[in-house]
């Protein structure tokens, strides 16, 4: 018989904060997801909020750092809007100022190439023979990517897509 909760692991907080220290070192993570993590451990409220703010002074733990890799992982790799981006930062509970901070180190032309690259693969794929149609489609997977409608519709366009 298996039970499928999570087990808590109850630490102190020494072996907590090296433990937290690890798993901020192995990738960048956001305040809340290290605050879920050391609740999941088993630890009390102003025991995390201490530990919090012992990684964040000895740069273990960095917002700002988190969020502009994650929007460069995001759109580089996973080729996403900033849409989908800002809205997976605001479940990662990052401040609203800090996600349009790391929005920016997208390059506008960059951006403008990825909607391109995005429709042009997907305009491939598409077997719908009704012009309507196809476009509707196209710009229904663009929007699900986390376009912005005026950028997608400019490209479209600027490149004959439509």
């Amino acid at each position: 018989m298996e039970t499928n909760q999570k087990k808590i692991i109850i630490l102190d907080k020494k072996a907590a904060l090296a433990k937290a220290e690890h798993y901020c070192a192995y990738q960048e993570r956001a305040q809340q997801e290290v605050r879920n993590k050391l609740y999941e451990w088993g630890l009390k409220t102003g025991e995390v909020e201490e530990l919090i703010s012992e990684l964040i002074q000895t740069n273990f733990l960095n917002e700002e750092r988190f969020s502009k890799a994650y929007v460069s992982g995001k759109f580089n790799i996973n080729k996403w809007g900033k849409i989908k981006i800002r809205q997976g930062l605001k479940l990662k509970q990052v401040p609203e100022k800090m996600i349009a901070k790391a929005l920016l180190s997208i390059d506008y032309d960059d951006y403008l190439k990825a909607i391109l690259n995005c429709a042009r693969k997907k305009d491939a794929l598409i077997k719908e023979n009704d012009p309507y149609k196809r476009k509707y489609k196209l710009i229904t997977h663009l929007l699900g990517r986390g376009f912005e409608n005026n950028l997608i519709m400019e490209v479209l366009k600027d490149n004959n897509l439509t």
